[in-house]
């Protein structure tokens, strides 16, 4: 879809990917990768992270999202909408104008209020249905490892990620090892991927797809170790 961006926009946008891609520490070692995430909503997050999904996934419902609430700033998600039948799906990167929640002070007091009445930044692009579907079920197994059933998601005071893939919840802090680094390296390539051309794209998909292998692969690993154990 073609979409006309601002320069600010551009910015955001690149920021996000960046705090996806560069902002983590090194990975920890294999056998000390553990994830602060959990399912569901962390404490006094659901009416923030709510407004914010709502108003970039518009009236699409994605089978995938990832959104970003930074403690300051401007917030920021990834989706994957499926297409109609056995058509491409879509990969878009979203993000408001401004931050949704935000403080608004007056004589009497202040209060904390949702701006979703406004406009977003968006950038979009086809993904081949096969590889879309792929990605959806190689990061609900991964979810699912990361954060078991019994694991409810904790407050943090920090930046926190909301992923939602096929109705699972899992929320907390951005994973920087094993199979949630990984997912980052995926959601990097998808990012940069929607507003890429036609050639750069192709690139990306067949990382992605390499990237799935290294994740499948990874998955079988934790679940012998767990059968071991």
């Amino acid at each position: 879809m073609p979409f006309a961006r601002s320069d600010s926009a551009s910015r955001r946008c690149a920021l996000f990917a960046l705090a996806l891609l560069l902002a983590a520490p090194l990975a920890q070692a294999a056998d000390g990768c553990t994830f602060a995430l959990g399912r569901g909503w962390p404490p006094a997050t659901e009416n923030h992270g709510s407004a914010v999904e709502q108003l970039l996934a518009a009236k699409a419902a994605p089978r995938l999202s990832l959104t970003y609430l930074p403690q300051r700033g401007v917030e920021s998600g990834l989706m994957l909408i499926a297409g109609e039948g056995e058509g491409d799906w879509t990969v878009r990167h979203a993000v408001p104008n401004e931050r949704v929640q935000s403080w608004s002070s007056s004589r009497s007091g202040g209060a904390l209020q949702l701006r979703v009445e406004q406009e977003v930044d968006k950038e979009e692009a086809p993904i081949p249905q096969a590889l879309a579907a792929r990605v959806v079920g190689a990061w609900k197994r991964a979810l699912t490892t990361m954060a078991p059933d019994d694991k409810p998601a904790e407050f943090h005071d920090k930046d926190q990620l909301l992923f939602l893939v096929d109705g699972i919840r899992v929320s907390g802090l951005r994973p920087d090892c094993g199979v949630g680094e990984t997912l980052m390296k995926q959601a990097g390539l998808m990012t940069e991927a929607a507003n890429e051309s036609v050639s750069k794209r192709e690139r990306r998909w067949r990382a992605l797809g390499e990237s799935l292998d290294e994740l499948d692969a990874q998955l079988a690993q934790a679940g012998s170790a767990s059968a071991g154990g």
